[in-house]
């Protein structure tokens, strides 16, 4: 019947309507949220096929080889968010929406520090698309509901669920970046899901599927939807992305108990200077190698993703109250700078066609 019948699932997907309202309200309460979530959300996320130039090894002439990803879309005139390593080095963009229609898709700009990308089709006579609605995920709990809906495989419109098993978490992203702050999830995400989105309970995105670790099962990440929509923000304003610094190198470093309860520092670990750019803001405060960050402004700092978490959102020329422990005259002191933040080069966003 499945396959030869005309069965009542084939008539909906020919109409492109969904369950009754008496056929969702009699599932279980899971089911109930889960459909919900899928209703909702669904028409949103498409299919990204791309067409890429690839070389293989011991080959001379390049050979173009089509893949596919997801993402969503997210504003009714056609902008999407996706994984930026599911359209680097594209060559052609093909979105396939939820109801079969294949639009063609341009880079608008992309960051691979978060390995986010934003898209833009051009709507049939302006027509607007469905969006999805982006929640807060600094209001994420370890434990709560999750969806995902994604292409793996190529197979469109597929539904996973889970729970969120932890949260930030570091990933090493393609390429080998780090990825902070990542949300962990159950739900199951394979080859094809990356850039497709994460939603609650209420619908809402969440994060975006970004990678599953290899030779693991039951692990699956997304980048919280708050970073990307900070990310997606500058690039459809500018077309790029810009970071601020403050000019060293870094590294985690255990704090002796004798220091920290000379200095009332509570974290056991801080920052230890390795190294000052010459001329750049932390040596122009009089920063030094050898000096160990332990805060900025009030806030405590334990890793070198601390810092650049905190500054990264900081606009050219905020000034920065930076807590340090100092080696003075064989004593260990407490002394402050304050550095002026500076935003390094914008990144170029990938040529538009």
């Amino acid at each position: 019947m499945g396959w030869f019948g005309n069965s009542r699932d084939a008539q909906r997907q020919s109409a492109n309507t969904g369950p009754t309202a008496a056929e969702i309200e009699a599932l279980d309460p899971y089911s109930r949220t889960v459909v919900g979530v899928v209703n909702k959300v669904g028409p949103a996320v498409v299919q990204v096929g791309v067409t890429k130039a690839v070389r293989t090894p011991g080959s001379v002439m390049a050979r173009l080889a089509e893949g596919a990803g997801s993402g969503v879309i997210f504003t009714p005139d056609g902008y999407i968010l996706t994984n930026h390593h599911v359209v680097d080095g594209a060559r052609r963009i093909v979105v396939t929406l939820a109801d079969g229609h294949d639009l063609s898709a341009d880079v608008v700009g992309f960051d691979p520090e978060t390995d986010v990308a934003v898209l833009r089709v051009q709507t049939e006579a302006g027509r607007p698309l469905p969006a999805a609605q982006l929640g807060d995920s600094d209001k994420l709990l370890v434990g709560q509901l999750v969806v995902a809906i994604g292409s793996p495989a190529g197979l469109q419109s597929t539904v996973t669920t889970g729970i969120v098993s932890a949260l930030h978490r570091t990933l090493p992203g393609y390429g080998g970046r780090l990825i902070e702050d990542i949300i962990q999830t159950d739900a199951a995400v394979n080859p094809g899901n990356s850039g497709g989105p994460l939603m609650n309970s209420k619908g809402e995105v969440i994060g975006i599927n970004v990678a599953i670790l290899q030779q693991t099962q039951g692990l699956s990440f997304a980048i919280p939807i708050n970073t990307v929509k900070w990310i997606a923000g500058m690039i459809m304003r500018t077309g790029e992305v810009r970071r601020a610094v403050i000019g060293i190198a870094g590294q985690e470093v255990a704090l002796p108990q004798s220091i920290r309860r000379a200095l009332r520092i509570e974290k056991p670990t801080a920052v230890g200077v390795a190294g000052v750019t010459p001329g750049g803001p932390a040596q122009r405060a009089g920063i030094q190698t050898g000096d160990v960050i332990y805060k900025l402004d009030d806030h405590p700092v334990t890793t070198v993703d601390d810092i650049r978490r905190y500054l990264e959102r900081m606009a050219d020329g905020t000034k920065v109250r930076v807590g340090l422990i100092r080696e003075r005259q064989n004593d260990v002191v407490a002394a402050e700078a304050v550095v002026t933040v500076q935003v390094t080069n914008a990144r170029s966003p990938l040529p538009r066609r």
